[in-house]
This record gives C-alpha cells, structure tokens and sequence, in this order.
C-alpha cells in the first residue's frame, strides 16, 4: 500500500526555490540601484575638486569638533558625572545626521526628476541612498572624534557598543522614515520647504542633544518622553557610558513610531509620485 501525498498550490520546492531566486535578484538589483544613486550624489555635491568626496566628512567634522570644544568647559557633574566631551560630540554627531537626512529629502524629487525616467529608479531609493550617505557620514565623524577624543584622555571606550550601534540604527531608520514624509509634502507644498529648516533647527533644544531626561522637570519629562528622537538620544547615552541608566527608554514605543512612519512615508511617495510629471 502506497502512502499518497497532497500538494498545496505554491508548496512545491522548485516554486519556492524560484520565488527565493527571484527576490535575490531583486535585492541586487535595487542593491545596484542605490549604489549608482549614491554615487551621484557624491559627484553631484563634491566634485572631484580639492579634497572632493572628503568634504562629505569634512564639514560635519569640523562642526562637530568646534562644538565639542565650546562646551569643553562645561560642568555636567550634576547628572551622574557624564564626560562632557563625549556628551556634546554624541548629541551633535546625531542630530546632524537627523537634521540632514531630513532636511535634504525637501529637494531630492526636484534635483533627482530626469531619473526617473528609469522605470527601475524610485523615489524611495533616492531617499534611501541619501539617508545611507549621510548617515554613513556622521557615524563615521562621530568614531573619527571619539577615538581622538580617548587618545588625549577625555573620553573612554563605549560602555556598550552593541547597544551605541542600535541607536544608531533607530536614529538612521527614524530619519529616513520621516524623509520620506517630508519628500512627499515638499513635492506638493512650497511654503512647507521653506519653513522645514528653521523648524529642524529650532528642533534641537526639545530633540533629546544635549540633556538627559532625568536632569528634567517632571513636567518637562512627561513631554520629552512623547518625543522619539529624546529616546534614541537616551539610547545612544546608555551604550556610550557604562555607568550610565535610564528608566525613561521605550523600545516599544520608539519602534511604533519608526514603522508608523515608513508606513506613512510609503503611502505619501506612491501618491506623491503619480502627481510628478517627468517631462
């Protein structure tokens, strides 16, 4: 007697193999994509004049640098005994990353339009590809002025590395998202581009840069624990000082609002992108 077997539409090994195949293929491919795009982008901002494609790390270095040395004298003692140095270069490192990723999206359709005539090009991995350049960017400064920083004594090794990396994931996710929301209401709103910059920068006293949330208020605190970037600025404080603790981190919470965006960011493009016309 012979055991009968029932396939199942779709459950076949060679279909599923075939479907595997076919969405690694389709990762490369848009891999390529945002490759090509990022690459562009370099050329297009940097040139290949003086120091060229370093000028990407260039500028944010020596912000970062003069402000890390304008606050060298600070005393932050009240709040545990946090480094200054690293503090300061910390919380500006990140919101320079979140101001630019967000910031730059207001002009990528119109600086990026004759590229989409390339059915294989969207909005999306514009987006993606300045996020991943500008966030690349200033990570990079950031270990750049920390390492010099642990050279001359003023600041030690990240207490928790692997958690420092996981802010910086949610910081790069959380600016991305929200680049795409504001991509597609630039495209359809001028006066919105024009006040985006003053808004992103009046932003940082509230966005979580420079103060942890247990120096605040309990008045305050109830509004900067609504706030997502004070959580990833939280975060980044908890891996880059061991001796550091915060009960006022929400993982939930901040994840909610990371997908809530790229849903919405999603939405926005695809409506965004019916209404350009590529002429």
């Amino acid at each position: 007697m012979t055991r009968s077997t029932i396939s199942y539409p779709g459950s076949e090994p060679g279909r599923a193999d075939g479907a595997v195949a076919r969405f690694g293929k389709a990762l490369r491919l848009q891999g390529v994509v945002v490759g090509a795009l990022i690459m562009r982008e370099l050329h297009t901002r940097f040139g290949r004049e003086n120091i060229g494609y370093l000028w990407l790390f260039g500028e944010p270095l020596l912000l970062a640098f003069a402000v890390a040395i304008m606050h060298a004298g600070a005393k932050l003692g009240h709040a545990g005994g946090l480094p200054t140095i690293p503090f300061v270069i910390g919380g500006y490192c990140y919101f320079m990353a979140f101001r630019s990723i967000a910031s730059r999206a207001e002009s990528v359709i119109e600086a990026n339009r004759t590229l989409l005539h390339f059915p294989r090009v969207t909005l999306f991995d514009m987006l993606l590809a300045r996020a991943i350049l500008e966030g690349a960017a200033i990570i990079v400064v950031f270990a750049v002025l920390l390492v010099a920083a642990g050279i001359f004594g003023l600041a030690d090794p990240p207490g928790r590395p692997l958690v420092l990396l996981a802010s910086m994931g949610y910081l790069v996710w959380f600016s991305f998202a929200l680049s795409m929301v504001v991509a597609a209401i630039a495209a359809r709103s001028h006066l919105f581009a024009r006040i985006l910059h003053p808004v992103l920068y009046l932003s940082l006293p509230l966005s979580g840069a420079f103060y942890v949330m247990a120096w605040l208020p309990p008045a305050l605190r109830e509004i900067a624990v609504t706030l997502p970037t004070a959580h990833i600025f939280e975060l980044s404080r908890l891996g880059l000082f061991g001796e550091f603790r915060s009960p006022h981190i929400d993982l939930g919470y901040l994840t909610f609002w990371c997908m809530g965006l790229t849903y919405a960011g999603l939405i926005l493009l695809r409506r965004a992108r019916r209404n350009i016309h590529v002429s």
